[in-house]
Parts: C-alpha cells; structure tokens; sequence
C-alpha cells in the first residue's frame, strides 16, 4: 500500500482518451506504440512503478491540452508478448491534478503533479450509504438491453459498492467527457449520481454530440 510520501512529484502520462481509471480499480493496458513502450520500460524502473492515465481535451492523444485532474495508476502486473508489446494491468492508487506538462528528452509526456485533495484515494473502500441498489438495478438492466451489452448478473449483484459503481464507470461506453465527470466526482455517492444521470441520458436518446455537461 503506497503513502502519500511515496507519491512522486512528477509523473509519465497516457493520455487515452475515454479510458477511466479509478482509484482501487484495475485497468488492463495493452500498449505496443514505441513512445509508450519506453514510458513502461522507465517507470517499471522506479519504486513506486506508477503512470498517470489522464484524459486529453478532444478526441486524440496527441492533443496539446490535458485535463486537470487525472489517476495514477501502479503496475501490477504485465506479460510482453513475442513481438514485443505488453499487456498490463494499472491498479488505481490516486488521483491527481496537473500543475504544469514538463519538456524533457523522453518520448512520453511527463507533468508535474498535485495529490493534495484527494486524501480519500489512498484510504479503504468507500461505502454508498444511500444506494438503493434494487432500483438501480432495474435501471441498469433496462439500459444494457437498450445497449445491447452482456454481463455476468449474478457476480455484478453481489458486488460491494465501490466495485460496483467503479466498474461500471470505467466499463460503460460512455463519451470522454462523461468519463472525465465520473472520475471527478468528489465521493462515491457523487460518482453513482453522475452514473445514474448518464445512463438515464443515454437512454433517452443523447448522442455523441451532445455531452453531457
């Protein structure tokens, strides 16, 4: 379990878009461009063993402006495949904010970060004491039959939570706008809120050109 005073100044970052990683969730990487691979092969190098998944302004990676806040995650696990890429799990540690992106000689973009704020990150799982889980439920299989999308009801339903509500943000096909209003919500009270709001507009109809602000 990392401390806050394991927690480096400085950080690679993977701006992916619409890719969430939350806080003691797990994200799989598949990473294979040479700039990235370089950005694993440093940081599996450090102690703490962390990348910084942060959503760019717009729909490519190569977009000048990040987002504010992002998540770092650490690498718990990878496999290199013959030909020379990995397949890589994050586990979510905290999130962060940007302060400034730093110019430097690597391949990768790397920042300057803040953890302050986000104390709860590092801290056990959070408890939805007001979730009424037999009405989401019935929204969420309205919602996966409209989308078409399959999953395993039995392992979902008994679910703390936390894992719950995580996974469904980070799982679910929504805009990287959307993504990035999940990953901000201050609790996970907020974040199931938002969640809720985003199923709810989807099924009503919203498209992609119209993110939900």
């Amino acid at each position: 379990m990392l401390t806050r005073s394991d927690l480096p100044d400085t950080l690679p970052v993977f701006p992916l878009p619409g890719a969430l990683l939350l806080p003691r969730s797990r994200l799989p990487l598949h990473i294979f461009e040479p700039r990235y691979l370089a950005m694993l092969d440093d940081a599996l190098k450090t102690q703490a063993r962390l990348i910084g998944m942060v959503q760019p302004q717009g729909a490519k990676m190569d977009a000048k402006a990040l987002h504010a806040i992002g998540c770092a995650g650490r690498i718990t696990s990878f496999s290199e495949t013959e030909d020379g890429r990995y397949m890589v799990t994050l586990s979510g540690i905290s999130r962060f904010r940007v302060l400034k992106e730093l110019d430097g000689f690597t391949p990768y973009r790397r920042c300057e970060v803040s953890w302050a704020g986000f104390d709860r990150d590092l801290g056990p799982a959070e408890v939805d004491k007001r979730f009424d889980r037999e009405r989401f439920f019935d929204l969420l299989g309205r919602y996966f039959d409209a989308e078409e999308l399959q999953t395993d009801w039995a392992s979902l339903k008994e679910a703390e939570d936390e894992l719950l509500i995580n996974s469904l943000s980070m799982l679910c096909p929504f805009e990287p706008e959307d993504k990035q209003a999940l990953l901000e919500a201050p609790s996970l009270e907020t974040r199931r809120e938002t969640l809720v709001t985003l199923i709810e507009f989807s099924m009503r109809g919203g498209g992609p050109d119209e993110i939900l602000q």
